[in-house]
Order: C-alpha cells, then structure tokens, then sequence
C-alpha cells in the first residue's frame, strides 16, 4: 500500500512559490521525517518479530544461588572447583526429577555450600564425573543453588538419572528423606518453584506426562525405549532406587499442584 503524501495547506504552497530555496528545504525536510519513520518502523517491526514469543504457561525465576556461592573453597573444595569442561546441551527441558542427596537432615542452612562442595567432591574426585551430576540443589530454608555448570536457564544435560539426562533437570533436596521424616515446607515451596519455572520455559504443564526416551540399559527401561513419565518425577520413576525417599516422593502430588498455580493453569 502506497503511503499518503504529506499535504502542504495553500498558504504556505503560496508563500513557498515566492521562496523556492524555502520550498526545497521544507521539501527535503519532509521527505528526511517520512524515511525516518518508514526505517523506524520496519527496525521496530522486524525486532518484534525476532523475539520469541513468551510461553504461555511461563512461571517467574526463583531466586538462585549462583555455584560460585560453594565451588570456590580450598582443600576438600579443590577437586569441585575446578574447571569442568564445556557442558552440553539439549534442545529444552520436558521433566524434572527430584532427588534427595542421602546426607544428614540436621544442618545449618548457612553450612548448604559446604555440603554441596562435599557431594560435588565425591561425585568429581571420587566417581571422576566431569562436574556435579545435578542442575540445582535446595536446601531446608528453601535456598535455591545452582549445580551443574553451563547456565540456569539454560537446557543443561545433567548426570542425574541413569538413562534419562537428556531434556531433563535434576533437582536435589539436601537431606535424607525416608519415611516418617517430615520435609519442610520451605524446601517442598523451592522445589515447585523452581519446577515451575523451568518447564514453564517449554510450556509443560507438571501435572502431566512426557514420553522421553531411555539413554542405556541401565535405567528402568532399556536403552531407546521411549517411555511415558512424569514431567515432574522421582528419581524412581526412571532408575530403580528408593530416592528421592518415601516422604519425598508422597509429597510430589501437592509439589505439582503447587508448579502448575504458579504457572497460572487451573
């Protein structure tokens, strides 16, 4: 569609006819303001369209703890410190699994680093892995941390779960959570906060399932069997193991409900 000219009122097209050198300025003037426009507008148009377009079920970030909070002590640090190789990546994070990292209940929140940089220890110097296997870790105050390095937000191929790393995040409760321990409130919240947000990116709802595919024999399915999970899962679903614990896993249920409010589904 052409564009309308500018109209000049018949006064001034007058007065302009007796100052032609007014007349070609006003003339270049006009067509420098309607080039901008046009430019301003194609610029604003094709940046929309880069954009991608926001899930429709996105959640809001939970605050995280970067890993630099514990990957920078010294002595039993050192093997966690180090500098892990490139991470890899997936296309996008379609479940989480819930772990509990099987260590004592009783800590100080402000302790959280320390014991992180102790499993992070024995899961890179002692099984010599090339980084922390789990994406985050909670703690019992609710505190968020970052895990395995490559960036939060981020589709970051875990270690978590044998057979199912890829399009997956792994989230660890410090703490052991078998039956009869109560899990606290703050740490359940965290947990479908972060869950939240995460599928949120790829807009799952974690109420449902997701059919991934077994990476090796390993897992509870044999290798390239695609199997239907949940999207908000217990390391049981995919390995055969008692983590994340009985209370854990009997308090998924009300952590699902929990993600898919703050995801805003009814």
């Amino acid at each position: 569609m052409r564009r309308a000219a500018a109209r000049i009122p018949g006064p001034v097209l007058a007065l302009l006819a007796c100052v032609p050198g007014l007349a070609a300025l006003l003339v270049l003037v006009l067509c420098a303001n309607g080039i901008e426009r046009t430019t301003a507008e194609r610029s604003a148009h094709r940046a929309a369209a880069a954009r991608p377009a926001a899930a429709p079920h996105a959640a809001a970030r939970p605050h995280i703890v970067p890993r630099s909070a514990w990957a920078d002590g010294t002595g039993e640090a050192n093997t966690a410190a180090r500098t892990p190789p490139p991470p890899h990546y997936d296309d996008k994070v379609l479940a989480v699994f819930v772990h509990h990292t099987d260590s004592p209940n009783g800590y100080d929140c402000a302790d959280a680093p320390r014991i992180i940089r102790y499993l992070a220890a024995g899961q890179i110097g002692v099984r010599d892995w090339d980084d922390i296997g789990y994406n985050f870790l909670v703690d019992r105050c609710g505190t968020i941390y970052e895990g395995r390095a490559g960036g939060v937000a981020r589709p970051v191929t875990g270690a978590h779960t044998q057979g199912f790393n890829h399009r997956t995040t792994g989230i660890a409760a410090l703490g052991t959570f078998t039956a009869g321990v109560q899990v606290p409130q703050a740490m359940a919240d965290a947990i479908a906060s972060l869950a939240a947000w995460k599928l949120g990116l790829a807009d799952i709802d974690p109420r449902t399932t997701v059919r991934l595919t077994s990476s090796n024999n390993l897992s509870r399915y044999a290798a390239g069997t695609a199997a239907d999970l949940p999207a908000l899962a217990g390391h049981d679903d995919g390995y055969m193991t008692s983590c994340p614990g009985a209370a854990l896993s009997a308090l998924l249920p009300q952590i699902r409900e929990t993600a898919a409010r703050l995801q805003g589904r009814t």
